[in-house]
């Protein structure tokens, strides 16, 4: 696995400062280039929790993933680069108020001047690095916190002008990639998983988020959504020429 290729694969730069600014840099590039994307699962293609793999997936090929893809590739690459970087389990609260199967969300600390929430495996989400003091961040897609809570545990928050909404929950324990073997084996089969009923592939702009969702593109400008529907070839080659893959 070679650093620089994976650094180009989303126009990443190697500095030799470990910062909050360029890791804010690092994490914002990497969410506009690589995907969020489930296509894999829902085509039966087996998920290796290996980061050879990985790499060989979304940079070699120029995929996409989901959390234990990118986040998990995204970890080593920081750790590679210097930063003091692992990866931690989180449960996501579902749209219905449920909480999804526990601990099957893989996210990211990174310790700098305090720990940081890094996430560039869920999707429509921050493409900021989020303190865990309760300090909001704002991007183009919305005002995100994380806030502790009584039993140590850490919720990550996002704010809109109507309500304010929990993510996911997660604690600071250091985990290894192959920890979220279960999740891994549930969420390509589960009925209950989010993974298993349509296509989707999501990457963030400089402006919003490109969206696919079955054959549905949703596309957001400073705030501002527009939906299509494709036919089967059209999907094909939106897929291509907007997300860069080709099954």
């Amino acid at each position: 696995m070679e650093v620089l290729n994976y650094l180009a694969r989303f126009c990443g730069t190697q500095n030799k400062e470990i910062s909050l600014f360029d890791l804010t840099e690092l994490q914002r590039l990497h969410v506009q280039h690589i995907p969020f994307e489930n296509l894999d699962v829902i085509r039966r293609v087996p998920i290796y929790l290996n980061l050879q793999h990985i790499y060989d997936k979304i940079v070699r090929r120029k995929r996409g993933g989901y959390c234990y893809e990118l986040n998990g590739l995204f970890s080593w690459l920081l750790t590679e680069l210097g930063y003091d970087a692992h990866l931690v389990a989180a449960t996501v609260l579902r749209p219905s108020g449920e909480w999804a199967k526990a601990d099957t969300h893989a996210a990211i600390i990174v310790q700098l001047d305090q720990p940081y929430l890094i996430d560039v495996g869920f999707g429509d989400s921050t493409s900021l690095p989020i303190p865990l003091n309760g300090e909001e961040q704002t991007d183009i897609s919305d005002t995100y916190r994380v806030i502790q809570q009584l039993d140590q545990s850490f919720y990550l928050e996002r704010i809109s002008d109507t309500e304010i909404k929990t993510l996911y929950r997660f604690d600071l324990t250091s985990k290894a990639l192959v920890d979220f073997h279960e999740g891994c084996v549930f969420n390509p089969v589960a009925k209950e998983s989010s993974f298993t009923h349509s296509d989707i592939v999501t990457r963030a702009t400089t402006t919003g988020r490109i969206t696919l969702s079955d054959q549905t593109v949703t596309i957001t400008e400073n705030n501002i959504k527009t939906k299509t529907i494709l036919s089967i070839e059209e999907k094909v080659h939106f897929l291509e020429d907007v997300f860069d893959i080709r099954l």
